[in-house]
């Protein structure tokens, strides 16, 4: 969409990305909202964005159907969801930077790893008791390429892009950094986590970095596991159930 005024420039608003079934009544859907926006004591442009977001609305649903409030405070909604956990994926000089900030605001840093293919409860448990002894979480997770290497062709399920958005979704979860290497070790050194987490299927000298925490005062703590609850054995349920 894009909006002319005069005397300044236009303005152009991104399309709101839908699977589009109908786009019957698209239109007047659009002019309601500005309208309506309008009324209310909106600017011209908040008044243009909204209507944008009502039409993307009215396109995703099949026949002629009215726009309400409360689909548009959904739509709203979802959106500043999806913004917030685009930003909550970053780099790892971003990460770094962010945790030294955090620290010297007397906060105290946790960290995990994993591949977080298939987010399942066990996964959720993990990084509830993990968020639970720190103020801040930071999660890595190892990229595709990494994932392939470690549990072989055919994983992950997932991309990484889909794996670091799941988890960055999570109020839980602060920070997601995308790794390369197989081992979480250099996010580790540069993060200098307060708190180190992983399974309990791990014995404390088989966890990666543990040394290194414990070295600078830190705290290494292993989370129990929900039972019955894996990505290889959820895989391997739907393989069966295909089969």
């Amino acid at each position: 969409m894009t909006l002319v005024r005069s005397g300044a420039p236009p303005v152009h608003l991104a399309a709101e990305a839908r699977e589009v079934f109908d786009v019957s009544g698209a239109g007047d859907s659009v002019l309601a909202a500005l309208a309506m926006a309008l009324a209310a004591g909106a600017d011209l442009v908040a008044a243009a964005r909204l209507a944008n977001i009502a039409g993307s609305v009215a396109v995703g649903r099949t026949g002629t159907t009215a726009v309400s409030l409360a689909d548009l405070a959904e739509a709203l909604h979802a959106r500043a969801v999806d913004r917030s956990s685009a930003a909550k994926v970053v780099d790892l000089a971003t990460a770094r930077a962010r945790a030294a900030f955090w620290r010297s605001a007397g906060e105290r840093v946790g960290f995990t790893n994993g591949c977080f293919d298939l987010l399942h409860p066990g996964h959720v448990a993990l990084l509830s008791q993990a968020r639970s002894g720190c103020h801040r979480l930071i999660v890595g997770i190892n990229s595709d390429e990494s994932v392939r290497r470690l549990k072989g062709d055919g994983r992950p399920v997932q991309s990484e892009e889909a794996r670091a958005t799941v988890l960055a979704s999570l109020a839980m979860v602060d920070l997601v950094v995308i790794f390369g290497a197989d081992t979480p070790l250099e996010l580790i050194e540069a993060l200098r986590p307060d708190l180190l987490v992983k399974g309990a299927d791990y014995r404390m000298e088989e966890v990666v970095g543990a040394d290194l925490v414990r070295g600078y005062g830190g705290e290494v703590m292993l989370a129990r596991l929900e039972p019955g609850h894996s990505t290889s054995s959820t895989i391997g349920r739907i393989g069966r159930r295909a089969g």
